[in-house]
């Protein structure tokens, strides 16, 4: 099963690495950076608990965000780390995301991309990157 869960985020992952931004795409593709202030930050780990199988459990690490309109829609782009207990009550690895808010649209919120699989956590970093978010390992914690 997780093998199954793995092979449908890596093959729904494609579109992402495949759209990645060049640096000659009229900058219409990076992003920004922004500070996350305390509502956007609200926003975002609501956002991500409700993914996780223990919510009140979940512990987040660095996260960068930046803003840029596309097609006419304003929307921020985040990047970062969030680690949560597993079904069974235990911690397991970092799990790098990727999520997007729309300010324009009542600041919905977006998962792009989750998970804790090298390939997941390598298509997050260099698809951060691309976007202008050059993401390093998680190192320090916080719990929000």
């Amino acid at each position: 099963m997780r093998k199954t869960v793995q092979l449908v985020l890596t093959a729904s992952l494609c579109g992402c690495v495949a759209a990645a931004p060049r640096p000659d795409a009229g900058g219409g593709q990076r992003v920004e950076p922004i500070p996350i202030p305390l509502a956007l930050e609200e926003i975002i780990t609501t956002g991500i608990r409700q993914r996780l199988p223990d919510p009140a459990s979940a512990k987040f690490g660095r996260m960068l965000a930046g803003e840029r309109t596309l097609n006419g829609r304003k929307e921020i782009v985040v990047c970062g780390f969030v680690n949560g207990k597993d079904p069974s009550g235990g911690y397991g690895r970092d799990q790098a995301f990727i999520a997007k808010i729309y300010p324009d649209s009542g600041s919905s919120f977006e998962l792009v991309a989750m998970g804790d699989a090298s390939e997941t956590r390598h298509i997050v970093g260099s698809t951060c990157s691309a976007a202008g978010l050059p993401m390093s390992d998680s190192s320090s914690k916080t719990q929000l």
